[in-house]
């Protein structure tokens, strides 16, 4: 099972991610933690992208993918793998879809956890982070409208799209996704 799980800030895409890939005996693959384990470890790639995180600016899309490249690669996901963070643009996603042709590999689904902006702020006030200011959280927000959701048609046009009501409880929506997994294998 290959899946990639989609949403704004604090709609719970790290606690789906975790909790699928438990459940699945699949590997999460996080792009914040490939991002900060190869700037620490200063591989070549690490130090390409850490020029532009010092800088505060997004890491090109050809770094990226060259990161997830990288990480397909390695034999703990030749049974599948949970991505999060990664697509966050529809142009991603779309070379992350030439990726996986390349691999040999196919996307199953992009969950999107639909969650209202209004909750979203709420929930990252509440989770009380560094940067969780309101006008931050906002901008986020803002950001997210702008490139991230063009994916929803991306995915939805090719559909390999599950949207999951992200408001429930995160038990809820665990068991929401793979209820919709499961129908949708059947069918």
């Amino acid at each position: 099972m290959r899946l990639i799980i989609l949403g704004g800030a604090g709609a719970g895409k790290g606690t789906q991610a975790q909790r699928l890939s438990a459940h699945l005996s699949i590997p999460r693959i996080s792009t914040g933690d490939i991002l900060r384990n190869a700037i620490i470890t200063e591989t070549e790639l690490g130090k390409q992208a850490q020029a532009f995180v010092a800088k505060g600016e997004l890491v090109p899309d050809e770094i990226m993918i060259e990161f997830m490249r990288q990480r397909l690669l390695l034999s703990d996901v030749a049974q599948g793998w949970v991505l999060d963070g990664y697509p966050r643009t529809a142009f991603q996603a779309e070379e992350l879809d030439f990726l996986l042709a390349d691999l040999g590999q196919q996307l199953n689904w992009a969950i999107w956890l639909d969650v209202p902006e209004s909750v979203l702020e709420f929930r990252c006030l509440k989770r009380g982070l560094i940067d969780d200011q309101l006008e931050i959280i906002q901008r986020r927000i803002q950001l997210f409208q702008e490139r991230t959701v063009p994916i929803l048609d991306y995915y939805g046009y090719r559909e390999r799209l599950l949207l999951i009501d992200g408001v429930q409880t995160p038990e809820q929506v665990q068991q929401s996704i793979l209820k919709r997994i499961s129908q949708t294998a059947v069918s």
